[in-house]
């Protein structure tokens, strides 16, 4: 069944009023201090996964909330309700709504939602990528004028003295290091041109799925350990960059520290 982008970011755009702005939603941890889901994170999930599954019929999820995996599909969807939970509840803009449609194994479709930031970034495979409607692209700068997104594996912090080595070096021949604590935003803002560079140990395929697809179609590259594309269906690491050149470039500073991945 052929589906318009379209009709996913009305969805999206309607999920996004269930992001309560007035803090009237609850907070629990899911197992560790840092690690926490909102009441907001389930509702937009129950919601999303509602109107999907009625707009592509007999495709299947990968959800962050509740272990929701049902991927044995020719079409699956990708969905982080709330990616930046942790600014989410504590008023942080820096928090969105993630959706990416997967066809036969490739990424096809996808829609980050940011809106208290008032941004929509979109792409479709081979089609370019969009904020707010409007064509957006990576920048041209160098790899030394490039500013670095990246974080300390919050959920793993054993790999946090690897994280921070590879950082430090990285640190040393770009300009500066830049953290929101959402990679969805984070990638759209690389797609956007406010950013050059890329590198996470572990992220899981609903932080990136859809983001890496606006990146890509905005003239970007990503990768994992292996040089590979990231893996749609399980944790990964993910580095990315405005063009190939850093990326590999970024990559090898990765390996010079680790000789696979740590988990």
């Amino acid at each position: 069944m052929d589906i318009d982008i379209q009709q996913i970011i009305g969805i999206v755009r309607e999920a996004g009023t269930l992001m309560d702005r007035t803090g009237g939603f609850e907070v629990h941890d899911k197992g560790a201090r840092e690690n926490i889901v909102t009441s907001s994170d389930v509702a937009v999930q129950h919601f999303l996964t509602r109107r999907l599954g009625e707009l592509l019929p007999g495709s299947g999820f990968l959800c962050e909330e509740e272990d929701f995996a049902d991927t044995a599909h020719e079409a699956v969807w990708i969905i982080d309700p709330i990616d930046g939970t942790a600014n989410y509840a504590r008023g942080n803009e820096n928090c969105c709504i993630s959706v990416a449609l997967v066809r036969g194994g490739e990424l096809a479709m996808g829609v980050v939602y940011s809106p208290w930031r008032g941004e929509l970034y979109s792409a479709e495979k081979g089609r370019g990528a969009f904020c707010n409607g409007k064509p957006i692209h990576v920048s041209d700068r160098t790899y030394e004028r490039g500013l670095l997104f990246t974080a300390m594996s919050t959920y793993r912090k054993d790999l946090a003295r690897s994280c921070s080595d590879i950082i430090y070096d990285v640190y040393m021949e770009c300009n500066d290091v830049r953290r929101t604590g959402s990679a969805a935003v984070e990638l759209c803002l690389m797609a956007a041109g406010f950013a050059e560079l890329y590198f996470e140990m572990r992220l899981m395929p609903w932080d990136y799925a859809a983001a890496s697809l606006i990146l890509l179609e905005a003239g970007g590259a990503a990768c994992d350990f292996t040089g590979g594309f990231p893996s749609l269906y399980k944790p990964s690491m993910f580095i990315a960059a405005n063009t190939r050149e850093h990326g590999e470039r970024l990559l090898a500073t990765v390996r010079k520290h680790l000789d696979q991945v740590p988990y």
